[in-house]
């Protein structure tokens, strides 16, 4: 996990650059009258530039430049800074109305994933929040949360919470960022689904690279994230930009089964549904469209000639099942795992033939 604690000084004032003018005519013993004879300024402005009442504008800044020597472009920054550092200030105080804010997002999950800052400073940490999920304010944070959760009904074993599949989701947008992709090319992503089948029966230190640069090279960012508690996801897939789509993948499998089954249904999403929505999948009740990924998942893992082909079989012993995954071509986990849910065999039955899977991405950050 990244450590993003920081020590970063946030002043709860700001200094004018009227407090420098006011030393740099002390050090030369000069008077406000004085520098407004000299810079043709009125002396109210000068008076109110002190103050911190008018601006240093880029005119006034190369007049102070001709009398004191001091640069322009170093009034220019202070007063820039200065005028910063004042909407911060504001900010804050605007942000310490919000602190019901931070109820409806999972920080201590967030940071304890390494996605946020460890501050204790609650101000601080909508900041942080802010600037995670891209917005500017809690109000601009509830719009756009409003128009992305994904509409999709909880599960009956659990509860969802929707600002942690958001944050989880846009913590895969942030990974897909860092992927290099080639633009999408449907027919490339299909050619290199079936190398990808290919690889089920690798282990992760050898299927997750090869998987990712296969995707990316057909335009697909592939990124795993782990879940956050109450997110129940499975994977997502979304459209980055018209050229570029995200498959993101959790870390809750237990078995490859359940892996390579939620890759493909994902896959079937982008090839069957166009480019707009967001499909998250968390073992819910199924629409039309999920239905069709999951019978696209089915069908390209097991065809439905290879499937009949292991019904008139009917030999499901380990050593049987073992073999006929080996002439599919595929993880022995994959086919105990559709047997099962045929109701061919027990729940209980040949789950040794599954692969436990760790990835190295979920002791990530």
């Amino acid at each position: 996990m990244s450590d993003m604690s920081t020590n970063e000084f946030a002043p709860d004032y700001a200094s004018p650059p009227g407090d420098t003018l006011l030393e740099a005519l002390e050090e030369r013993g000069m008077s406000q009258a004085e520098l407004a004879e000299r810079t043709g300024r009125p002396r109210k402005t000068i008076n109110e530039v002190i103050r911190g009442r008018a601006e240093i504008t880029p005119e006034t800044a190369l007049q102070l430049e001709y009398v004191l020597g001091i640069p322009a472009h170093f009034w220019n920054n202070r007063e820039r800074r200065y005028r910063e550092a004042l909407a911060r200030l504001d900010e804050r105080e605007r942000l310490g109305k919000d602190l019901a804010f931070l109820q409806k997002v999972p920080v201590k999950a967030m940071t304890k994933c390494g996605w946020l800052p460890n501050v204790k400073d609650p101000i601080e940490q909508i900041r942080a929040v802010l600037s995670f999920f891209g917005v500017a304010s809690p109000e601009a944070f509830s719009e756009w949360a409003a128009e992305r959760t994904p509409s999709f009904r909880q599960s009956r074993a659990h509860a969802i919470d929707p600002y942690a599949v958001l944050a989880w989701i846009r913590k895969g947008e942030i990974e897909a960022r860092r992927c290099e992709c080639a633009p999408y090319d449907q027919q490339l992503f299909r050619r290199n689904l079936i190398a990808i089948r290919g690889l089920t029966r690798q282990p992760v230190e050898v299927f997750e690279p090869r998987m990712k640069d296969l995707c990316a090279a057909a335009g697909v960012a592939l990124v795993f994230v782990p879940e956050l508690p109450r997110t129940c996801a499975w994977g997502v897939t979304q459209w980055l930009s018209t050229d570029r789509a995200l498959v993101q993948l959790s870390l809750r499998y237990k078995t490859d089964d359940h892996l390579w089954f939620t890759f493909f249904h994902e896959a079937g999403h982008l090839l069957l549904h166009g480019k707009r929505g967001v499909f998250v999948e968390s073992g819910r009740a199924k629409d039309a469209r999920e239905e069709e990924a999951d019978r696209f998942a089915g069908d390209f893992l097991i065809s439905p000639a290879q499937m009949e082909a292991v019904r008139r079989l009917a030999l499901y012993s380990r050593s049987a099942v073992n073999a006929m995954a080996t002439r599919i071509g595929i993880a022995p986990g994959i086919l105990v795992g559709r047997l099962q849910h045929e109701r061919l065999i027990p729940p209980s039955h040949l789950n040794d033939l599954k692969r436990h899977l760790q990835f190295r991405s979920s002791n990530e950050g």
